[in-house]
């Protein structure tokens, strides 16, 4: 420890004030007392001077009861119990402690159920044996509590004791606290009622449905992407949406989804990036970059995209499919492997996970890229309440093409981090497309077939002539236009105009 000692009280803590003068406890005690450089925990922990509790300002103020020993074991213990798993944090920890201080924690405590759980974690993280015997004592207790973060499958560790329910492996393991607004949205069953929605569905109507669904996202991840492209490049790239989950996903597959996105590889280098990148601007006089995100080291790129494969292909299949597809989308683009197209294939492997694990109805592909249009600010803010704690501990220089250089170790901050609010937003664009998109557009074209049948038992009408009248109709609130009576719907009678107009306006409103 290279200071040998845990805070006092303090006002504030790296930067950040507290809501009141406490004494840092847990994850803040260990990364002060070992000065580990590590993205913070979204919420902190702090013992205070009252017997009351307090929660603001990202901090978590707990009573003088609450006070662990002042310890490497008093303040993990600590974290275990009411913070859960930082993967990041305690990787850095065990490396700045060493293994003698966590094999005489063991020795002192061997059956104790924190020791033996930090034993575990020890091991699996580093891939590391410390020099201990196996465990002969103690009953088998969860290294995830079940009940505050989410869990994978258990597997006994008899080594250790313990069941192994982390949700991932140390290549790729982002965690998710179960927060009561999870739990609601979990308690949905959105599979079900997706399903639901479509069941009464005409078959042709959730084919024109499903058609145009596929065709909205690809455009709209485009649009996220503040670039117009081509009729051809999004139906392109809708062709590719509408096949995810029927491709193994592997770096190949990857690189064959780079090629879709950007079609004109003049300007933007193939495959994996060769230098450091970064989402932001720069600077208009210097042509300095301003990093608001900076991506992983081009030399950690293969293994952390290998490290999400094998997520995808093992864990991640154990996981509940919107969770997994958060994780697995959301670590792809804090990665950022490619120099362009990260955006479009992170919106593509939310696809791929649902409907590779049939979370989809059959057939049909959510607009997410639409929802997630509708929602951009938000969108902004859950990418950058991490890539702003992520920023602080990222050291780079500016490169001669006005590019950033990562001169440190990073990418454990980009294969553990915690997907709370990822999963939070990503369930809630999927429950939106269910309840909302999938729905209103199912409505909407069984309305239309009925405004298309009932005129044409008055008319005998081209369809495209017919396509040409709705249009005008719902561009003008059910009415149509002068120009429209006058040009090209000067045959149609008073009659018949006023008919058509409330035929639209019964069906349309």
């Amino acid at each position: 420890m290279s200071k040998n000692q845990f805070s006092g009280p303090v006002s504030f803590f790296l930067g950040a004030r507290l809501p009141e003068a406490a004494t840092p406890a847990g994850y803040s005690a260990l990364i002060h007392a070992y000065e580990l450089e590590v993205p913070l925990p979204r919420v902190l922990f702090a013992i205070g001077k009252r017997h009351r509790k307090i929660y603001a300002q990202g901090w978590r103020i707990l009573t003088p009861r609450h006070s662990p020993r002042p310890s490497l074991y008093g303040h993990l213990s600590f974290a275990l119990k009411h913070e859960g798993l930082d993967l990041a944090v305690l990787k850095r920890l065990f490396q700045a402690a060493g293994p003698r201080q966590i094999e005489n924690m063991v020795r002192a405590q061997p059956t104790g159920t924190y020791a033996r759980r930090i034993w575990f974690l020890y091991e699996w993280l580093l891939e590391q044996r410390l020099d201990l015997p196996d465990a002969e004592a103690g009953r088998y207790v969860p290294v995830v509590d079940p009940d505050m973060q989410l869990a994978g499958q258990s597997r006994t560790s008899p080594r250790h004791k313990v069941r192994n329910n982390l949700p991932g492996t140390p290549d790729f393991c982002p965690m998710v606290f179960r927060t009561d607004r999870l739990r609601e949205l979990m308690a949905l069953n959105l599979k079900h009622r997706a399903q639901a929605v479509i069941q009464d569905v005409p078959k042709d109507v959730l084919a024109r449905c499903a058609a145009f669904l596929l065709l909205k996202d690809s455009k709209a991840s485009y649009a996220i992407e503040g670039e117009g492209s081509s009729r051809d490049r999004i139906q392109r790239w809708a062709r590719a949406l509408g096949e995810a989950g029927s491709r193994l996903l592997d770096l190949k597959e990857l690189f064959r989804l780079q090629e879709i996105v950007i079609g004109d590889f003049r300007f933007v280098k193939k495959g994996l990036r060769a230098e450091g990148g970064f989402v932001g601007e720069h600077d208009r006089h210097t042509g300095q970059p301003i990093p608001e995100h900076v991506s992983a080291r081009p030399q950690d790129l293969q293994e952390l995209i290998q490290g999400l494969i094998t997520f995808e292909r093992g864990p991640g299949r154990e996981l509940d499919p919107i969770l997994a597809a958060a994780a697995l989308a959301f670590g792809f683009i804090y990665i950022h492997p490619f120099e362009d197209g990260n955006g479009r294939i992170q919106r593509y492997l939310v696809h791929h996970v649902l409907a590779e694990r049939g979370f989809n109805p059959p057939g049909v592909v959510f607009p997410v890229s639409a929802v997630l249009l509708e929602r951009m600010d938000e969108y902004r803010r859950v990418l950058q309440g991490y890539s702003a704690r992520l920023l602080p501990v990222v050291h780079w220089e500016p490169t001669e093409r006005g590019n950033v250089r990562v001169l440190n170790d990073t990418a454990d901050f980009y294969r553990f981090f915690d997907a709370t609010p990822h999963a939070e937003f990503l369930y809630d664009c999927v429950r939106q497309t269910i309840e909302k998109e999938l729905p209103e557009e199912t409505t909407f074209l069984r309305l239309y077939d009925e405004f298309r049948t009932r005129v044409e038992t008055m008319l005998d009408m081209p369809e495209s002539t017919l396509n040409l009248l709705f249009r005008f109709l719902r561009q003008n609130q059910g009415r149509l236009s002068q120009r429209a009576r006058t040009r090209e719907f000067k045959e149609l009678t008073e009659e018949e105009a006023r008919r058509i107009e409330a035929i639209y306006t019964e069906l349309f409103g």
